[in-house]
């Protein structure tokens, strides 16, 4: 279950012991509401990957190792971006900001998340399953935390990749490959993620401002990052549709894809004729919807109709 910030105890609770204190402080460093987002497109791909529900066993194998990679490269990023998180108020209320674990023990805790996530995965799965999560691990971490998140307005389009390798990995722990259909799932996910989180900018653009973070909002405004959603929306839908031919996916998933895409470039179009960015919210919440409904569909096409 997510971990508001808000939620977390505060400096003197933790300083004063507690293992539940403290274990809550470790978990919201994982940034558990973002994990569960990335493990619903890798159950999709492993149905889809074995034409119906693969071993129970390797299901539950892969999702705790894609949960202790995921988990160590948000808590490597919380180390990397202290300094943002302080100054913006969506996020200066997580561990670190608020002073309530040193940064280098968050470090190490991202690091040896990492590590087992890596040596869990080889261990129970395979070696290319392995070799994706650290890929995206350190794609995340280095290329961008480090690099693309403050120094490009192509941040978030480019990073988009490390949040999109969780079909990958899914596809690979079940074929030990990575197929076109497998790439098709990843683009899915790579071109839904722009308008996802664009939508999020435009609410948060004061933070960050302030932060000094050049997300599009911030550098291009409001009225260039719509129309990008809206392009992005587009992109996202048409590789859907293109994803369920090659997969040779039926009814179901077609007509969940068709219906939840018109409705997602719905959003973006109220988005980007409406005054002001009053559009930005419910575009934001819809999203992550459509993502699970889209995955749910392939799941549930594969399940009942094979």
């Amino acid at each position: 279950m997510p971990v508001p910030d808000a939620a977390l105890p505060s400096a003197g609770t933790a300083a004063r012991g507690g293992i539940v204190a403290t274990l809550r402080i470790y978990l919201a460093l994982t940034k558990p509401n973002i994990i569960w987002l990335l493990l619903i497109t890798t159950i999709p791909a492993m149905i889809v990957a074995h034409g119906g529900w693969p071993s129970t066993g390797l299901v539950v194998a892969t999702l705790i190792g894609g949960s202790l990679a995921a988990g160590g490269a948000n808590a490597i990023n919380q180390f990397a971006e202290r300094d943002i998180d302080a100054r913006m108020e969506r996020t200066r209320h997580r561990p670190l900001p608020t002073g309530v674990i040193a940064p280098r023990n968050v470090l190490v805790f991202g690091i040896v998340l990492g590590v087992i996530a890596a040596i869990w995965l080889a261990a129970t799965v395979n070696a290319l399953s392995a070799a994706l999560a650290i890929g995206a691990l350190g794609f995340y971490v280095i290329v961008y935390t480090y690099y693309l998140k403050r120094s490009t307005v192509q941040n978030i389009v480019i990073g988009g990749a490390a949040g999109a390798a969780p079909p990958l990995i899914g596809w690979a722990a079940v074929t030990g490959t990575v197929e076109v259909e497998a790439l098709l799932l990843f683009l899915v996910v790579f071109y839904w993620t722009p308008p996802h989180f664009w939508a999020l900018a435009l609410f948060t653009s004061d933070d960050y401002r302030a932060a000094g973070v050049p997300m599009l909002p911030v550098i291009r405004g409001e009225e260039e990052t719509k129309r990008q959603i809206l392009l992005y929306s587009f992109l996202v839908v048409a590789i859907t549709i293109i994803y369920g031919a090659a997969a040779g996916l039926g009814a179901i998933y077609l007509a969940v894809a068709l219906a939840s895409g018109g409705l997602f470039i719905w959003f973006a179009v109220k988005l980007r004729r409406g005054e002001g960015i009053d559009g930005a919210k419910p575009l934001f919440r819809y999203s992550i919807l459509y993502l699970a409904l889209v995955f749910g569909a392939m799941a549930a096409d594969e399940l009942i109709l094979r």
